[in-house]
Protein backbone atom coordinates (compact mmCIF):
# COMPACT_ATOMS: atom_id res chain seq x y z
CA UNK A 1 0.00 0.00 0.00
CA UNK A 2 0.86 3.32 -0.70
CA UNK A 3 2.22 5.84 2.24
CA UNK A 4 2.14 9.62 2.54
CA UNK A 5 5.63 8.98 4.26
CA UNK A 6 8.32 6.97 3.37
CA UNK A 7 11.29 6.51 5.74
CA UNK A 8 14.43 4.79 5.15
CA UNK A 9 16.58 4.22 8.52
CA UNK A 10 18.13 2.45 11.22
CA UNK A 11 16.41 0.55 13.75
CA UNK A 12 18.29 -0.60 16.69
CA UNK A 13 17.93 -1.47 20.49
CA UNK A 14 19.02 1.79 22.92
CA UNK A 15 20.68 0.63 25.63
CA UNK A 16 20.64 3.85 27.86
CA UNK A 17 22.98 4.71 30.87
CA UNK A 18 21.80 7.78 33.07
CA UNK A 19 24.66 8.91 35.23
CA UNK A 20 25.72 11.84 36.96
CA UNK A 21 27.88 13.28 34.58
CA UNK A 22 29.61 11.47 31.60
CA UNK A 23 32.55 9.10 32.02
CA UNK A 24 36.05 10.76 30.56
CA UNK A 25 38.20 7.94 29.00
CA UNK A 26 39.45 5.35 30.71
CA UNK A 27 37.04 6.09 34.11
CA UNK A 28 34.20 4.14 35.52
CA UNK A 29 31.27 5.70 37.04
CA UNK A 30 28.58 4.44 39.11
CA UNK A 31 25.13 4.62 37.04
CA UNK A 32 21.52 6.24 38.27
CA UNK A 33 19.70 4.63 36.03
CA UNK A 34 19.36 2.17 33.23
CA UNK A 35 16.86 0.99 30.24
CA UNK A 36 16.57 -0.58 27.37
CA UNK A 37 14.25 -0.04 24.78
CA UNK A 38 13.67 1.16 21.10
CA UNK A 39 15.89 3.05 18.85
CA UNK A 40 17.55 4.06 15.58
CA UNK A 41 17.25 7.63 13.78
CA UNK A 42 15.07 6.28 11.19
CA UNK A 43 12.72 4.29 13.34
CA UNK A 44 12.53 7.09 15.88
CA UNK A 45 11.68 9.81 13.11
CA UNK A 46 9.05 7.44 11.84
CA UNK A 47 7.60 6.85 14.95
CA UNK A 48 7.64 10.44 15.91
CA UNK A 49 6.00 11.01 12.40
CA UNK A 50 3.28 8.70 13.24
CA UNK A 51 2.26 9.33 16.47
CA UNK A 52 1.89 13.19 15.10
CA UNK A 53 -1.04 12.24 12.96
CA UNK A 54 1.37 10.96 9.59
CA UNK A 55 0.51 7.89 7.39
CA UNK A 56 4.19 6.09 7.54
CA UNK A 57 5.96 3.54 6.25
CA UNK A 58 9.58 2.09 7.64
CA UNK A 59 11.81 0.60 5.18
CA UNK A 60 14.87 -0.75 7.11
CA UNK A 61 16.97 -4.35 7.43
CA UNK A 62 16.73 -5.98 11.00
CA UNK A 63 17.88 -9.16 12.24
CA UNK A 64 15.07 -12.49 13.54
CA UNK A 65 15.81 -11.72 16.76
CA UNK A 66 14.73 -10.72 20.23
CA UNK A 67 15.75 -6.87 19.64
CA UNK A 68 14.32 -7.38 16.17
CA UNK A 69 10.87 -8.05 17.63
CA UNK A 70 11.47 -5.25 19.81
CA UNK A 71 11.43 -3.27 16.66
CA UNK A 72 7.74 -5.07 15.07
CA UNK A 73 6.18 -3.88 18.46
CA UNK A 74 7.57 -0.14 18.64
CA UNK A 75 6.09 0.07 15.25
CA UNK A 76 2.56 -1.96 15.45
CA UNK A 77 1.97 0.28 18.49
CA UNK A 78 2.89 3.84 17.04
CA UNK A 79 1.26 3.10 13.60
CA UNK A 80 4.00 2.53 11.51
CA UNK A 81 3.87 0.54 8.37
CA UNK A 82 7.12 -1.96 8.85
CA UNK A 83 8.46 -1.94 5.09
CA UNK A 84 11.36 -4.22 6.40
CA UNK A 85 13.61 -7.00 5.79
CA UNK A 86 14.12 -10.15 8.66
CA UNK A 87 17.63 -10.78 7.78
CA UNK A 88 18.41 -14.44 9.84
CA UNK A 89 22.16 -14.37 9.33
CA UNK A 90 22.79 -10.94 11.19
CA UNK A 91 21.96 -9.34 14.45
CA UNK A 92 20.15 -6.59 14.38
CA UNK A 93 21.81 -3.54 16.03
CA UNK A 94 22.02 -2.01 19.24
CA UNK A 95 23.12 1.23 20.93
CA UNK A 96 24.85 2.64 24.19
CA UNK A 97 23.73 5.96 25.27
CA UNK A 98 25.31 7.80 28.15
CA UNK A 99 22.93 10.19 29.33
CA UNK A 100 24.09 13.35 32.09
CA UNK A 101 21.71 13.46 34.54
CA UNK A 102 20.16 17.18 35.18
CA UNK A 103 20.73 19.03 31.34
CA UNK A 104 19.87 15.73 30.14
CA UNK A 105 22.94 15.96 27.64
CA UNK A 106 24.30 12.38 25.90
CA UNK A 107 27.11 10.34 23.97
CA UNK A 108 26.17 7.55 21.98
CA UNK A 109 27.97 4.80 19.78
CA UNK A 110 26.17 2.57 17.50
CA UNK A 111 26.36 -0.55 16.24
CA UNK A 112 24.00 -1.19 13.12
CA UNK A 113 23.88 -4.83 12.95
CA UNK A 114 21.53 -5.69 10.03
CA UNK A 115 20.79 -2.56 9.34
CA UNK A 116 24.48 -1.89 7.75
CA UNK A 117 23.52 -4.81 5.57
CA UNK A 118 20.39 -2.77 3.37
CA UNK A 119 20.95 -2.70 -0.27
CA UNK A 120 20.39 -0.29 -3.03
CA UNK A 121 18.53 -3.27 -4.41
CA UNK A 122 16.37 -3.59 -1.16
CA UNK A 123 15.48 0.20 -1.69
CA UNK A 124 14.54 -0.47 -5.53
CA UNK A 125 12.60 -3.75 -4.71
CA UNK A 126 10.07 -0.62 -2.88
CA UNK A 127 10.26 1.96 -5.43
CA UNK A 128 6.08 2.17 -6.19
CA UNK A 129 6.08 2.90 -2.91
CA UNK A 130 8.96 5.30 -2.41
CA UNK A 131 8.16 6.97 -5.73
CA UNK A 132 4.11 7.30 -4.56
CA UNK A 133 4.79 9.17 -1.45
CA UNK A 134 4.45 12.78 -0.29
CA UNK A 135 7.48 13.26 1.65
CA UNK A 136 10.58 10.54 1.83
CA UNK A 137 13.11 11.04 4.54
CA UNK A 138 16.31 9.69 5.11
CA UNK A 139 19.77 9.76 7.13
CA UNK A 140 23.24 8.43 7.04
CA UNK A 141 22.99 5.63 9.42
CA UNK A 142 22.88 3.24 6.76
CA UNK A 143 25.39 3.21 3.50
CA UNK A 144 25.05 6.40 1.75
CA UNK A 145 24.79 4.67 -1.83
CA UNK A 146 21.37 3.30 -0.57
CA UNK A 147 20.20 6.52 0.98
CA UNK A 148 21.43 8.29 -2.31
CA UNK A 149 19.56 5.75 -4.41
CA UNK A 150 16.29 6.19 -2.12
CA UNK A 151 16.51 10.32 -2.75
CA UNK A 152 16.62 9.61 -6.93
CA UNK A 153 13.52 7.19 -6.66
CA UNK A 154 11.64 9.79 -4.41
CA UNK A 155 12.68 12.72 -6.83
CA UNK A 156 11.49 10.98 -9.74
CA UNK A 157 8.38 9.78 -7.95
CA UNK A 158 7.38 13.55 -7.09
CA UNK A 159 8.15 13.53 -3.23
CA UNK A 160 9.66 16.09 -1.35
CA UNK A 161 12.78 15.16 0.02
CA UNK A 162 14.34 15.33 3.18
CA UNK A 163 17.79 14.22 4.37
CA UNK A 164 18.61 14.55 7.92
CA UNK A 165 22.54 13.85 7.05
CA UNK A 166 23.11 12.15 10.64
CA UNK A 167 25.57 11.09 11.41
CA UNK A 168 28.15 13.45 9.35
CA UNK A 169 29.69 12.05 6.60
CA UNK A 170 30.92 12.57 3.43
CA UNK A 171 28.42 12.73 0.90
CA UNK A 172 28.96 11.99 -2.88
CA UNK A 173 29.06 14.62 -5.91
CA UNK A 174 25.25 15.65 -6.50
CA UNK A 175 23.33 14.22 -3.27
CA UNK A 176 22.80 17.71 -1.90
CA UNK A 177 20.94 18.42 -5.40
CA UNK A 178 18.28 15.41 -4.47
CA UNK A 179 17.16 17.23 -1.28
CA UNK A 180 14.08 19.33 -1.06
CA UNK A 181 15.56 19.73 2.45
CA UNK A 182 18.06 19.12 4.85
CA UNK A 183 17.95 19.37 8.10
CA UNK A 184 21.85 19.55 10.38
CA UNK A 185 22.29 19.87 13.47
CA UNK A 186 25.47 22.73 14.00
CA UNK A 187 27.87 19.73 13.92
CA UNK A 188 27.08 18.34 10.51
CA UNK A 189 26.05 21.59 9.21
CA UNK A 190 30.11 22.33 9.94
CA UNK A 191 31.15 18.67 8.51
CA UNK A 192 29.24 19.63 5.57
CA UNK A 193 29.98 23.40 4.67
CA UNK A 194 33.01 23.96 6.87
CA UNK A 195 31.70 26.48 8.44
CA UNK A 196 31.86 26.29 12.94
CA UNK A 197 28.51 26.82 13.26
CA UNK A 198 28.78 28.66 16.93
CA UNK A 199 25.49 31.27 16.69
CA UNK A 200 22.51 32.57 14.18
CA UNK A 201 25.33 34.40 12.08
CA UNK A 202 26.97 31.51 11.80
CA UNK A 203 24.17 28.74 10.77
CA UNK A 204 22.88 31.35 8.52
CA UNK A 205 26.01 31.33 6.45
CA UNK A 206 26.17 27.20 6.39
CA UNK A 207 22.54 27.21 5.83
CA UNK A 208 23.93 29.58 2.53
CA UNK A 209 26.62 27.50 1.61
CA UNK A 210 24.41 24.25 1.73
CA UNK A 211 22.08 25.75 -0.77
CA UNK A 212 24.79 26.47 -2.69
CA UNK A 213 25.87 22.71 -2.71
CA UNK A 214 22.10 21.90 -3.98
CA UNK A 215 20.07 22.21 -1.69
CA UNK A 216 16.63 22.37 -3.65
CA UNK A 217 14.63 24.16 -1.06
CA UNK A 218 15.25 24.82 2.06
CA UNK A 219 18.39 24.52 4.45
CA UNK A 220 17.51 24.26 8.12
CA UNK A 221 20.04 23.82 10.83
CA UNK A 222 18.60 22.96 14.44
CA UNK A 223 20.52 24.67 16.99
CA UNK A 224 19.37 22.57 19.56
CA UNK A 225 17.55 24.88 22.54
CA UNK A 226 18.18 27.73 20.67
CA UNK A 227 15.48 26.22 18.40
CA UNK A 228 16.42 26.29 14.00
CA UNK A 229 17.62 28.35 11.55
CA UNK A 230 16.37 28.65 8.68
CA UNK A 231 17.28 29.40 4.49
CA UNK A 232 15.39 29.57 1.16
CA UNK A 233 14.18 32.13 -1.42
CA UNK A 234 12.31 33.74 0.78
CA UNK A 235 15.58 34.60 3.10
CA UNK A 236 16.48 33.65 6.59
CA UNK A 237 14.61 32.94 9.76
CA UNK A 238 15.11 31.91 13.21
CA UNK A 239 12.70 29.16 14.22
CA UNK A 240 12.54 29.55 18.03
CA UNK A 241 12.50 26.60 20.71
CA UNK A 242 9.22 26.25 22.32
CA UNK A 243 9.37 25.03 26.35
CA UNK A 244 6.54 22.19 27.19
CA UNK A 245 8.17 21.59 30.56
CA UNK A 246 11.75 20.84 31.90
CA UNK A 247 13.82 18.79 30.29
CA UNK A 248 14.47 15.64 31.11
CA UNK A 249 16.31 13.68 28.28
CA UNK A 250 17.37 15.25 24.89
CA UNK A 251 18.49 12.21 23.02
CA UNK A 252 15.59 11.83 20.94
CA UNK A 253 15.05 15.72 20.31
CA UNK A 254 16.45 15.79 16.25
CA UNK A 255 14.45 12.61 15.35
CA UNK A 256 11.31 14.24 16.93
CA UNK A 257 12.25 17.92 14.75
CA UNK A 258 12.63 15.82 11.60
CA UNK A 259 9.23 12.91 11.95
CA UNK A 260 7.04 16.14 13.01
CA UNK A 261 8.41 18.07 10.02
CA UNK A 262 7.99 15.42 7.50
CA UNK A 263 4.01 14.47 8.91
CA UNK A 264 3.56 18.67 8.66
CA UNK A 265 4.61 18.85 5.16
CA UNK A 266 3.23 15.71 3.86
CA UNK A 267 -0.42 17.16 5.54
CA UNK A 268 0.24 20.40 3.21
CA UNK A 269 1.42 22.81 5.89
CA UNK A 270 4.08 25.70 4.53
CA UNK A 271 7.54 25.63 5.35
CA UNK A 272 7.04 28.47 7.83
CA UNK A 273 3.90 26.25 9.73
CA UNK A 274 5.56 23.14 9.06
CA UNK A 275 8.41 23.85 11.01
CA UNK A 276 6.54 25.41 14.12
CA UNK A 277 4.87 22.10 14.35
CA UNK A 278 8.08 19.74 14.08
CA UNK A 279 9.91 22.54 16.36
CA UNK A 280 6.63 21.66 19.07
CA UNK A 281 6.92 17.53 18.66
CA UNK A 282 10.67 18.28 19.44
CA UNK A 283 9.79 20.50 22.80
CA UNK A 284 7.63 17.66 23.97
CA UNK A 285 10.08 15.03 23.36
CA UNK A 286 12.85 16.10 25.52
CA UNK A 287 10.20 16.12 28.51
CA UNK A 288 10.35 12.35 28.37
CA UNK A 289 13.00 10.14 28.75
CA UNK A 290 14.09 7.36 25.76
CA UNK A 291 13.53 8.33 21.80
CA UNK A 292 11.02 6.32 20.79
CA UNK A 293 9.09 6.58 23.93
CA UNK A 294 9.39 9.85 24.21
CA UNK A 295 7.60 11.10 20.92
CA UNK A 296 4.11 12.91 21.44
CA UNK A 297 0.94 12.37 20.36
CA UNK A 298 -0.86 14.56 17.68
CA UNK A 299 -3.29 15.80 20.73
CA UNK A 300 -0.26 17.20 22.82
CA UNK A 301 1.17 18.36 19.84
CA UNK A 302 -1.95 20.28 19.05
CA UNK A 303 -2.42 21.42 22.59
CA UNK A 304 0.96 23.03 22.92
CA UNK A 305 0.57 25.10 19.65
CA UNK A 306 -2.94 26.50 20.75
CA UNK A 307 -1.15 27.99 23.84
Amino acid sequence: MPHDIVILGVFVADAAFRCSRLPKLGETLIGTGFTLGPGGKGSNQAVAAAKAGGDVGFLARIGDDTFGAMGMTTWTEAGVSPLVIRDATRATGAAGIFIEEGEGRNAIIISPGAAAAITVEDVEAEAAIIGGAKVAVTQLEQPVEVAQRFLQIAVAGGAATILNPAPATALPEGMLALCDYATPNEAEAEALTGIAVTDRDSAARAAAALLSQGVRRAAIITLGGEGALVRDADGTRHVPAMQAGPVVDTTGAGDAFNGGFACALAQGLALDEALRFATAVAALSVTKPGTAASMPARAEVEALLAR
